[in-house]
């Protein structure tokens, strides 16, 4: 973030990122202009430029902001689940609180990689990177799962852990293309039945 050393800002920067992300969340970033960032962060054109360096810069920022949020709050409830698979289970029932909450929106992270589809290299470097984040903190959960004994020892972590990527990408797309809640729960089902 660039900033004038000499005039403090008189904003919170975190809470415009936030503002900036939920825009770009619900519309994409071809469809978010600059005008619906301005007033949702509530700043004027240079102020946004002076702190954030322009759309592309403030849309990286909060996509890193956005695996911030998830990956920190994935590695919180994987402290505290009662097991990893129960953690699992949590995870891919999130998708159903989508629905519940309103218009489902997706994963941030993967509607920009349908989105860009690598045409921009920064943006899908910052995309693999956020899946790498994602992916490892799940394998954390299927590895604990398998010294648990909730999962067979000899299935590789690493795929499973892709696998369950791919599967919550899945189910939030379908989430967003109106799929009700008890295909959903069906094909969680499936998923995890995936994993014994």
């Amino acid at each position: 973030m660039t900033s004038n050393p000499g005039r403090p800002l008189e904003f919170d920067p975190d809470a415009a990122i936030e503002a900036a992300m939920n825009v770009f969340w619900s519309h994409g970033y071809e469809h978010t202009s600059m005008q619906d960032l301005l007033e949702a962060m509530d700043l004027s054109k240079s102020s946004l430029y002076q702190a954030f360096g322009g759309k592309q810069a403030l849309f990286r920022l909060c996509l890193a902001h956005y695996a911030d949020h998830f990956v920190g709050l994935l590695r919180e409830k994987l402290a505290t689940a009662p097991s990893g698979r129960r953690f699992i289970e949590d995870f891919l029932h999130t998708v159903l609180e989508d629905v519940h909450g309103g218009e489902p929106r997706g994963c941030l992270i993967m509607n920009t990689a349908s989105e860009f589809a690598q045409s921009d290299p920064e943006i899908a470097a910052d995309v693999a990177r956020s899946v790498k984040r994602f992916r490892d903190t799940l394998r954390l959960a299927v590895e604990r799962a398998q010294r648990e004994g909730d999962i067979p020892a000899d299935r590789n972590p690493r795929v499973l852990a892709s696998y369950l990527v791919s599967s919550m990408s899945g189910l939030k797309n379908q989430a967003k293309a109106g799929v009700d809640v008890r295909t959903l729960r069906g094909v969680i089902q499936a998923v995890l039945r995936a994993l014994d």
